[in-house]
């Protein structure tokens, strides 16, 4: 500040350090995917001149660019290490400080409770487990390792290959980065790049969170129904009137969170710490889930081990952001992005898209969202698309890069404990998250989907929604009641496009469409039933 701002020496030597040390960090926590990216960036703010067309530009200089990525606000500390430090942290302890108190055992035997005795009943308890521990768990690693340990034994003893198996669990733990109340570390950067409270960003993720679940839901049905798959006998399964009335006030917190934030409208870190004390005191209600000393350290230990690859990564995303600005890079790319797609909506989105999904396949989501928010999504805002929808957009897609191959990492984990091939569990989660890339889809073009607008219009374009992602799964799957023909797979891919946007005439349309499929199908079902029975 003395200086005012001009690096020395000393400067420029601990810039250096600093990137060094975080790259590798960055390597050490999440492979070399984005500190390779971030050295690429590096190379071409100072190889500037030498580029091609629009890539060109007049270069950096090595001690001023340095200095701004070690001392600067678009840099290392620059958002996304200011959101780690200020809010991710406090959300990753209260997760690791829920764990301690086994709401990840009370959430897998509700799941059970509930799902267990349906057709693929141990794979529908790994959706509605996840979903239930993703409220909890912004991490898909950490899901996983929760869940999966025991959702992934049940399904391989009821048929399932053990790829598939690791691959359900992987994209149901994925889920759990966009689901409210606390989501990824990205929401929370999200909030921020918004200038909006994190509260508003979990109330417009509700909608698409459900569908996500709700789209994995029905691939599972229906391919268990293809497959001829059972649910687990009643027997074996646990109560679940008495699963709530052993640990259901472990969900306390969660409401108690929720309420601060929402109506009380604390900071997120105040509402954080008080909901970890709220949990402290509702734990001693019964011996198994009271936080004593020894389980108040592991969740310190947890917490803070939690934060590590947060931390590397949004600091590694902080020099690719430095890079970015003082390139001018994103704006060239913006308006590349919309010249390309030429303004049409559609055209841009399967761009961000594509974009996200390649940059997902080597990057964690974090690094993924900054990356896209930072040079696709301004090109969606500037031709219509509301900023929360092209964020959220952009962030839904992030998510989908624990599930996407050649580097899926929820999937990569999922395989270690179903003992399966990484490559074949990353394909086959990719395959059973396909229904889900549509729903990005229908926010875009249906904003009451993040609460925006009137009740009767968000009730009427949710329904609609989720007929959508029933169709594609239909169309996926192809299975309904019996094996769908080709031209019936077709025409529900149709049906889900038309219930994508949200106007009276699409939606009529795809359900005349989606309609004659179920009536074609549920006749060849009655038909071949009769038939059966007669023989």
């Amino acid at each position: 500040m003395m200086r005012g701002g001009i690096p020395n020496k000393v400067d420029v030597i601990m810039g250096i350090l600093a990137t060094v040390i975080i790259l590798e960090a960055t390597r050490r926590r999440s492979g070399w995917a984005l500190p390779i990216l971030a050295l690429l960036l590096l190379l071409y703010g100072f190889l500037g001149p030498a580029m091609p067309g629009i890539l060109s530009h007049r270069g950096l200089d090595l001690d001023a660019t340095i200095t701004a990525l070690f001392l600067g606000e678009e840099g290392i500390f620059g958002i996304p290490v200011a959101v780690t430090a200020n809010f991710i942290m406090i959300f990753i302890l209260f997760g690791a400080f829920l764990q301690v108190t086994g709401a990840g055992e009370f959430f897998i035997e509700l799941a059970t409770a509930l799902c267990g005795w349906m057709r693929g009943g141990p794979a529908k308890v790994a959706v509605v487990g996840s979903s239930l521990m993703g409220m909890v768990s912004g991490s898909a690693v950490a899901n996983v390792a929760t869940v999966g340990t025991f959702t992934i034994p049940l399904m391989k003893k009821i048929g399932y290959k053990p790829e598939v198996a690791g691959g359900i669990e992987a994209v149901g733990s994925s889920g759990g980065q966009i689901m409210p109340p606390i989501m990824g570390a990205a929401a929370f950067i999200m909030a921020d790049f918004l200038k909006m409270p994190y509260f508003k960003v979990a109330v417009a993720a509700i909608i698409p969170a459900i569908l996500y679940y709700l789209a994995l839901f029905f691939m599972v049905d229906l391919e268990a129904a293809k497959t001829g798959l059972k649910g687990l006998p009643r027997n074996e399964l646990p109560d679940w009137k008495k699963t709530f009335l052993k640990s259901g006030y472990l969900l306390l917190p969660i409401f108690g969170l929720i309420y601060l934030l929402g109506f009380v409208q604390y900071s997120p870190q105040k509402a954080a710490f008080f909901t970890i004390v709220l949990l402290w005191i509702i734990s001693c209600v019964r011996p198994h889930t009271r936080l004593n000393l020894k389980k108040f350290v592991t969740a310190l230990i947890n917490g803070a081990i939690g934060g590590l690859e947060v931390a590397a990564v949004c600091a590694c995303a902080g020099i690719v952001i430095g890079i970015v600005m003082r390139t001018g890079l994103g704006l060239s790319l913006t308006g590349v992005l919309i010249e390309l797609s030429g303004g049409i909506l559609p055209i841009l989105m399967v761009l961000t898209m594509l974009t996200s999904t390649i940059l997902g396949m080597g990057l964690p989501t974090s690094a993924c969202y900054i990356i896209v928010a930072v040079l696709v999504a301004p090109a969606m805002v500037k031709i219509g698309v509301l900023p929360i929808a092209a964020h959220m957009f952009a962030f839904y897609y992030a998510t989908l890069s624990a599930i996407t191959p050649p580097v899926a990492l929820a999937a990569y984990a999922a395989a270690g404990i179903a003992k399966a091939t990484s490559m074949k569990t990353g394909l086959a989660a990719f395959g059973f998250g396909l229904t889900g890339f549509i729903v990005p889809f229908m926010f875009v073009y249906g904003p009451p989907l993040l609460m925006q607008g009137p009740v009767p219009e968000i009730i009427l374009c949710f329904a609609m929604a989720a007929l959508g992602t029933y169709s594609l799964a239909m169309s996926m799957t192809g299975m309904w009641l019996k094996p769908l023909h080709v031209l019936e797979r077709i025409t529900c891919f149709a049906a889900a496009l038309f219930l994508i946007i949200p106007e009276i005439r699409t939606d009529i349309i795809g359900l005349i469409l989606l309609a004659a499929v179920m009536i074609i199908n549920f006749r060849r079902y009655r038909r071949e039933s009769n038939i059966s029975l007669s023989s």
